[in-house]
């Protein structure tokens, strides 16, 4: 298919046109950051059944589930595990039964799983050490074998990392983003999604990520199609150490280069460019597009960088194989209530990661922005396969081409593109159902990206085209 320059910026002004007006997209999120910014051309309207789910949040259920994993004193990593009432074991043994009954509820199509290995010595690990991440597996009604995943970490720290003893209630870090898995599986479980959904509380991240590598692992040694993941990890709080609240904020770290990029692929990058176009980042723009509005009453903040400046989460793994993944946490962090001893000074100031100082309104809003994008994800089209523009011949002309996807309810594709200077897409081309198409705009000029529709009307994340012939 091609179309002319003349009929392609004659659609792209009717597309925003229709964007301005609130036709294609919501309007922009007053009651967020008070920015003010007018939604991307790709954004997507929340369907009335996600306005549904986005209801049953809770956030009092979610308060419950932390103050519950609060209620075993410490959760780290090294700690006892088989007391029914302190330590990582207990927790353990608490998330296992809390997700087999949400599963209950599922009609079959959730399995809850504890997935155990054995940790050699290695750093922060002094001995051989059973890891257990709590996994809860919601299957696809349509498409099963493409998987999206959600995650936060149980297991908990003091100031010394190798404390395994001491109190470590861990509320912000990271019961609350504990909580937001547990809470989007429960209202989840009793929805068909046509896509897998995967539920997860992680350990060991404290003392190096140790359980999601070994979740992310399994998912590579079984061939798995991770098209998307996120860790929840500080979700608790809005209140930064100055005491500035930003309520209605969550960043969302996202990375350019990709980490598990090839010699070849770099060279690739930086010959044609694509360095803000890695997959987690089309991930966190589909985000912004899919959760960044009035139904969830949150701001997604994308940051352009992979995590904070000497941290890291429990996305670095995911990312380390080859899958698209991204970190929430609140808009400004006060680190007395993280990775402390649980303390009050000599000026009266309390220290240590307890519950009061979270926010479970606030959580409940981030579980909203986490389950938009999941659902939308699951529910949409995959993200195309094989996308690639022509460069086999000079041209001042565009030719993209793809593979067009398995899902039965596929109506078709669309082009969209950008101002190589533009941090959003801005103009979106419906192409039919087609897996190639022309338009009258130069390569050299402009960035282009291809996304799949659905009868419902609903969009994958966008695939960025590899130079091909």
């Amino acid at each position: 298919m091609r179309h002319s320059r003349r009929s392609v910026l004659t659609a792209t002004a009717t597309a925003a046109s229709a964007v301005a007006l609130g036709v294609t997209a919501p309007p922009a999120q007053a009651a967020s950051s008070g920015s003010g910014s007018r939604p991307p051309a790709t954004a997507q309207p929340p369907t009335r059944e996600l306005r549904a789910l986005l209801k049953e949040i809770d956030p009092d259920r979610i308060e419950a589930t932390v103050r519950k994993l609060v209620s075993f004193g410490t959760r780290h990593t090294l700690s006892v595990q088989d007391d029914p009432v302190r330590g990582i074991g207990a927790a353990r043994d608490w998330l296992l039964a809390e997700l087999r009954s949400y599963a209950a509820e599922s009609g079959g199509r959730m399995t809850v799983e504890a997935q155990s290995y054995i940790q050699e010595p290695a750093s922060r690990i002094p001995t051989a050490t059973r890891i257990t991440n709590v996994v809860a597996t919601l299957r696809g009604s349509v498409t099963p074998e493409r998987v999206y995943v959600v995650s936060g970490h149980y297991d908990s720290r003091v100031t010394d990392v190798m404390d395994a003893v001491s109190d470590a209630p861990g509320a912000d870090d990271d019961a609350s983003g504990v909580a937001v898995a547990l809470e989007l599986a429960r209202v989840m479980a009793r929805r068909r999604p046509a896509a897998t959904i995967v539920f997860a509380a992680v350990a060991g991240e404290e003392q190096g990520l140790y359980g999601s590598a070994y979740m992310a692992q399994q998912f590579k040694a079984a061939g798995a199609d991770v098209q998307g993941m996120f860790t929840n990890d500080i979700v608790g709080s809005a209140t930064a150490d100055d005491g500035v609240e930003d309520p209605y904020t969550i960043r969302l770290f996202a990375e350019g280069v990709p980490t598990s990029e090839t010699p070849q692929q770099a060279a690739t990058r930086r010959s044609v460019g694509g360095e803000n176009d890695s997959p987690a980042r089309q991930l966190a723009r589909f985000v912004r597009d899919t959760a960044d509005n009035a139904a969830t009453g949150m701001h997604v903040r994308v940051v352009y960088r992979r995590d904070r400046y000497l941290r890291g989460g429990d996305q670095i793994p995911f990312l380390e194989r080859g899958y698209p993944a991204a970190r929430f946490t609140e808009p400004a962090e006060d680190y007395a209530h993280q990775h402390q001893d649980v303390r009050v000074d000599d000026t009266g100031k309390q220290y240590g990661d307890l519950p009061e100082f979270c926010d479970f309104a606030y959580v409940a809003r981030v579980a909203k922005v986490n389950a938009a994008a999941l659902w939308t994800l699951a529910q949409a089209p995959g993200t195309p396969r094989d996308t690639k523009i022509i460069t086999s011949t000079l041209t001042n002309s565009t030719q993209l081409t793809w593979t067009r996807g398995p899902e039965p309810d596929l109506a078709g594709y669309e082009v969209v593109w950008r101002e190589t200077t533009a941090p959003e897409w801005t103009h979106v081309i419906p192409t039919g159902d087609t897996t190639t198409y022309e338009a009258d705009i130069s390569k050299d000029n402009v960035f282009f990206g291809v996304r799949a529709v659905n009868r419902a009307g609903e969009r994958s994340p966008v695939a960025f085209p590899a130079p091909g012939t």
